[in-house]
């Protein structure tokens, strides 16, 4: 994934680990840049598990963080734990 997205990672627009690709932006071109992604995918014989698609949200959980629009925190359970 990184190869095949490399420029729209550089530009920090996208973030890509293994087979989850984040698409982060505040203003309106974030659909070409999904759009840009998708068509990458789909010219690299990909697929994308609709399961696993969610779109245009100002919230997410990714690799144990909570990543919001201004912030990254650590998911509230993990937090608990070290408390406990």
């Amino acid at each position: 994934m990184n190869n095949i997205l490399r420029d729209l990672i550089d530009t920090g627009d996208v973030v890509a680990f293994i087979d989850n690709v984040l698409v982060g932006t505040k203003d309106k071109k974030h659909d070409k840049i999904v759009e840009k992604v998708l068509k990458r995918i789909e010219k690299n014989n990909l697929y994308i598990k609709l399961e696993k698609y969610v779109w245009k949200v100002k919230e997410i959980d990714f690799l144990e963080l909570v990543m919001e629009t201004e912030e990254i925190k650590m998911q509230e359970e993990k937090v608990v734990k070290v408390f406990e």
